[in-house]
């Protein structure tokens, strides 16, 4: 579960920095009706209709059919929003001389290990169980 919640929050994130929003992915019924509208109405295969409404061909088709712009809305990938990456470089030119820092090996040891002394470690209280 935890795996196909990673995969779908990973593909929602790089749809979205395509520019592919949710109500686009929706709205794919609307392009595949309006397609088939095309074909029946105009003789338009996919290429011609996708040229029509997304690329060199859509301001003249925009202008000759008026009568199909409430469909036109609907359609998906029409929302125009501006994508921009700003990528800030700011080179120095100061140069500092800084001192290098010499480390000292210290390698005597701090610690040492004390036998208990306790009398409970001498009466076997601590001990493990012995067999009788």
């Amino acid at each position: 579960m935890n795996k196909l919640f990673s995969i779908l929050l990973s593909s929602l994130i790089m749809l979205q920095s395509f520019g592919v929003h949710y109500d686009d992915i929706i709205q794919l019924d609307e392009l595949v009706e309006h397609a088939e509208f095309h074909s029946e109405q105009y003789g338009d295969d996919i290429v011609v209709f996708l040229s029509k409404h997304y690329g060199e061909l859509k301001a003249d088709h925009q202008r000759d059919h008026q009568e199909e712009k409430k469909d036109h809305e609907k359609l998906p990938f029409n929302h125009s929003a501006p994508h921009t990456c700003v990528a800030d470089v700011f080179i120095s030119t100061y140069k500092s001389e800084l001192n290098e820092i010499e480390f000292l090996d210290f390698t005597s040891s701090n610690f040492y290990y004390q036998a208990p002394t306790s009398s409970l470690h001498s009466q076997g209280i601590l001990q493990p169980p012995r067999i009788s």
